[in-house]
Order: structure tokens, then C-alpha cells, then sequence
């Protein structure tokens, strides 16, 4: 009998249950949407916890009903979640507030004080304001300083990933390689924080208490079986393997070939990175880790874009009305009309250029989006078509930052996520980036990466790369076109890169007199 595995991905925006063969083939796919989050107060971001483990059971119930023979050939599951999103869960095993999700702006108060030798050092290397905004970034200090009854009640504060192992198995188990976010997790020994440690930062901004943490085991490992109670609301069998996976950008760098630091993986979602996998711990910015890869023992060092190609969505709500309605009248997306944009506009669109700031970033925390370059020839394409590059040039900026500290240099690019779908988009980032793109035969890039992970993990194959191997194909490349990589090699290195250098006073400036960003 075919076997087959079930990746759960749970996104922002939405959960899908698929179901993969061994080739990597879709057998079968549900998906349950649903609004990203909910705010009762300006700049808050929370989710009900309920929401993710409803649409899971949802999902696997239609999956079920549309296809009960190949539901029955499932070996093994596992998850992969959205990061930095944290769960409070009691005694009884239920959630005691929604989430705050990686969406939120909130702010804590900020009380760590280091030791005089290592606040001057961070001090001379202008460290210190860096750890104060991470330490303020922290949900837990935010719910501990603010809500201090929920916190006293937490019994345990896990990741979504944890939350949904936990439903399936009872067990308060989790992969490591699902640990990213605000969190007191030592990325360079892929383990819990020692608090004793005065270098151990993430123990120190983070101070969650030992028990309240989830037991962590390898990607690849079983995390327990299916329970009765789950089996009934999911319609899995009882018994089933839950294998521990990774993250969503972690699942979709495995997902897309990239098991060594000759190639890189583009994700071209809500937040656009730039991500490899590597055999040593580096950090691509000053206290940016390398996070967990879902190949154990090997890193995954990220350069990310917040709002990055949430942007799309920025410009069709404010821009492209005519385009949303020709779409809704020919019932296909706004995203294939806004291509033909693209099209309109050459390489460099005459000149505009974007730096695509619109969320700053750990490297730049008081920088804001800007548009240089407007003249009275510009139209919306053009707009577009800058948004677009402006997206490329700072993904690429990432890419010369991954390759200097890890003293490699990239081969070939695998583009994935949800514009990954547009041939315009993944072209325009060949060009700029002057390397082959290889687009997957899926899209689902992230649920393909955990589906690699639990074959492995049910023994289907005796390694993560040799299911890499029989499982990752890919359907097109786009390569460089020589007259178009000339053009934004100059507007890069001449322009692109000069842009924040030169605006950073006026950003100070703006967030003195407005006190935004904060």
C-alpha cells in the first residue's frame, strides 16, 4: 500500500492539511482561512489560539470526507507554524489569553541592566539600544509586567507549534527547530538558555522560567502518537506518528532543496528573507541569530524584510482599484492583472527607486519607506515595477551579507511563497540578483519541507537529505538577461546602497518631531 504524510501548515492567514506521497507529489489539500489577527487597542495583534486547532480540525475532516482511501495511508504527520507566536496554556491544557502574535507592536518596560564591563562594551560597538528594543519586543515581559495573574498561571509558554503537538499528543513536546522569536533560546547550542550565563542575552531579555518551557527534540524525532481524543475531533487514526519538524521559513528552505550554503532560498511572503542552511552558527547582523535548521545540528542564518511583499497587497488596496475590479470581473486574483504592470515599466522604472522600509528593521530601527527619483513621466507601473526592485535590491543586500559572513558564494537562488507565483516578479529578482532562479513544483514550499521531515522521521528514508532528493523537484528557471543586470548592478551599488546612509538623519529627524517609528 502507497504511503503517504500529512503536513499541517499553519499560517498567518490561513491552515492547510495536505497530504504528500513520497515523491512530493499533492495527493490531497484543504485550507480554512481566516482574518490574521484581531486588535482592541492600535497596533495590537492577537489571535485566539482555538482558531488554529478549529481550522486543523476543520481541515483534516474535509480532507478526510473528499478522499477516506489515501486518509487512511497516513504514516505520519507533522507541523509547521508561523514564528514568534507565543501560547500561554494552563494547567488543564487550554489557552489563558489570545496570542500576541509576531504582527504586534506593543512595547514592554524595559529593566535589564548588564554588568558595567558588558553594558560599556555593547555601549562602545552601539549594542545597547539594540537589546533594549529587543527586551522591549518580548511578549512574555509584556504579559508578566502587565497581566501578572496570567502569567503566574501559565504552565506552559509554547510556540503554535507546541499548542497543536500538544492536541494531537498530550505531550508539552516541540522540535527545536521551531524555537525563533522572542524567546530565551540559545540559537549557537540549539538548547534552552542558561540564566547563570552573563553572555546567555536571550536568558536575560527573556527570563521565562524552566518549567514553563516545552521539552525539545530534533527535527526528525517522534513527538508522540495521535491521541483518541484528537483522532476523533481530526478524524486521524489513533496512533499515528507526530514527527517534530521546524518553522514555516524553515520548512520552506528544506522544502526547496537548500540543505548547504551553495544555494540560497527567497521567500517572497508577508515578510520577505533571504535564508540558507549552514554547518557552523554565524550572525548575519550583530545579535541576529542563526536559527535552527530543520537539517539537525545545521543553522539557518536569515536576512528578513518585515511587511516585504505585503507590500503587494499595500499597493493593490491603495493603488490599483481599476486592476481589482478588472480581476473580480474575469474572476481571477488582482495579483495576475497587477503582472501585466510589470510589463508596462522597464528595467529600473525610469529611474524610481524604492527602499522598502516600511517596518524597521533590527539593523535599521528608526528607518522608514522611501521613493526617490519621481519625475512627471511616472505612472503606476512604474511605482509598481520600483516596489518590486526596491524588494529585490534589499533581498540582495541580505545575499552579500550571508555570503560575506559565512565566506561562501551563492550559486543559484530557489524563489518561493505566495509571489513567487508571478513569472514577472521571479525574473525581475533573476536580473537584479544576476544568478538562476529555480522555482518549485509547488507552492506549497513550507508544507513540502515538513512533509521531507516526517517521511524521514517515519523511516521512509534513512536520511533528511535523501528525502530532499526524492522529494523536491522543480519546475521552471529563470535565468539573468545580461542587458537588464547591468542596469540595476548601477542602480544598486550607486544608488540603492548610498540610499540609507543618507536618509538615516533625516529618519532621526522625522522620528524626533512625529515619534514615529517608535
Amino acid at each position: 500500500m502507497e504511503e503517504l504524510v500529512l503536513s499541517i501548515d499553519c499560517g498567518t492567514q490561513s491552515l492547510r492539511a495536505i497530504l504528500f506521497s513520497l515523491d512530493g507529489k499533492i495527493v490531497g489539500k484543504e485550507k480554512v482561512e481566516y482574518n490574521p489577527y484581531f486588535s482592541i487597542k492600535p497596533g495590537w495583534a492577537e489571535q485566539d489560539p482555538e482558531i488554529y486547532w478549529d481550522s486543523l480540525c476543520k481541515a483534516c475532516q474535509k480532507l478526510k470526507e473528499r478522499d477516506k482511501t489515501n486518509f487512511s495511508k497516513i504514516k505520519g504527520l507533522g507541523v509547521t507554524t508561523l514564528r514568534d507566536s507565543m501560547v500561554n496554556i494552563g494547567k488543564d491544557g487550554n489557552p489563558l489569553r489570545p496570542i500576541i502574535t509576531w504582527l504586534d507592536q506593543r512595547k514592554a518596560k524595559s529593566y535589564y541592566k548588564p554588568g558595567f564591563p558588558i553594558n560599556m562594551a555593547l555601549k562602545m560597538v552601539g549594542m545597547d539600544s539594540v537589546l533594549q528594543k529587543m527586551e522591549k519586543d518580548g511578549k512574555s515581559n509584556w504579559v508578566r509586567q502587565n497581566q501578572p495573574e496570567i502569567w503566574e498561571n501559565t504552565h506552559k509558554y509554547v510556540q503554535v507549534s507546541g499548542f497543536l503537538n500538544h492536541r494531537f499528543t498530550g505531550e508539552f513536546v516541540d522540535s527545536v527547530a521551531s524555537q525563533i522569536g522572542h524567546i530565551p533560546f540559545d540559537y549557537k547550542k540549539l538548547e534552552w538558555g542558561n540564566p547563570f550565563n552573563p553572555l546567555a542575552f536571550s536568558s536575560k531579555l527573556y527570563p521565562v522560567e524552566k518549567e514553563k518551557l516545552a521539552g525539545l527534540v530534533a527535527p526528525g524525532k517522534e513527538i508522540g502518537r495521535v491521541t483518541q481524543i484528537a483522532s476523533r475531533q481530526t478524524g486521524i487514526p489513533e496512533g499515528v506518528k507526530v514527527i517534530a519538524c521546524g518553522s514555516d521559513k524553515g520548512c520552506e528552505t528544506l522544502g526547496m532543496g537548500v540543505i548547504d550554503n551553495t544555494m540560497a532560498s527567497l521567500s517572497f511572503g508577508t515578510t520577505a528573507t533571504i535564508q540558507t542552511t549552514t554547518p557552523f552558527y554565524i550572525e548575519p547582523l550583530p545579535f541576529l541569530p542563526s536559527y535552527p535548521a530543520v537539517i539537525p545540528n545545521k543553522f539557518n542564518p536569515e536576512i528578513e524584510i518585515f511587511r516585504g511583499y505585503w507590500m503587494i497587497t499595500w499597493f493593490k488596496n491603495e493603488f490599483a482599484y481599476k486592476e481589482v475590479q478588472m480581476a473580480t470581473l474575469k474572476g481571477i486574483p488582482p495579483e495576475v492583472v497587477m503582472n501585466d504592470l510589470l510589463n508596462q515599466a522597464p528595467p529600473g522604472a525610469m529611474g524610481l527607486v524604492v527602499q522598502p522600509y516600511w517596518s524597521p528593521g533590527l539593523g535599521e530601527p528608526l528607518a522608514k519607506g522611501s521613493i526617490i527619483g519621481f519625475g512627471d513621466v511616472h505612472k503606476k507601473a512604474h511605482v509598481y515595477r520600483a516596489v518590486i526592485e526596491g524588494l529585490a535590491f534589499a533581498l540582495l543586500d541580505g545575499k552579500y551579507k550571508l555570503e560575506k559572513k559565512g565566506k561562501t558564494n551563492f550559486s543559484k537562488m530557489a524563489v518561493s511563497g505566495g509571489a513567487s507565483q508571478s513569472s514577472e516578479i521571479c525574473q525581475i529578482n533573476a536580473d537584479i540578483f544576476n544568478l538562476p532562479m529555480v522555482q518549485g513544483s509547488t507552492f506549497e514550499t513550507s508544507g513540502l519541507g515538513a512533509a521531507i521531515c516526517t517521511a524521514f522521521g517515519v523511516g521512509a528514508f534513512s536520511s533528511l537529505e535523501e528525502a530532499v532528493k526524492n522529494m523536491v523537484t522543480y519546475q521552471k528557471t529563470f535565468n539573468p538577461n545580461p542587458k537588464n543586470v547591468e542596469i540595476y548592478s548601477q542602480l544598486f551599488h550607486k544608488v540603492y546602497k548610498k540610499m540609507y546612509k543618507s536618509l538615516a538623519p533625516l529618519y532621526k529627524e522625522i522620528q524626533k518631531i512625529t515619534g514615529y517609528p517608535e
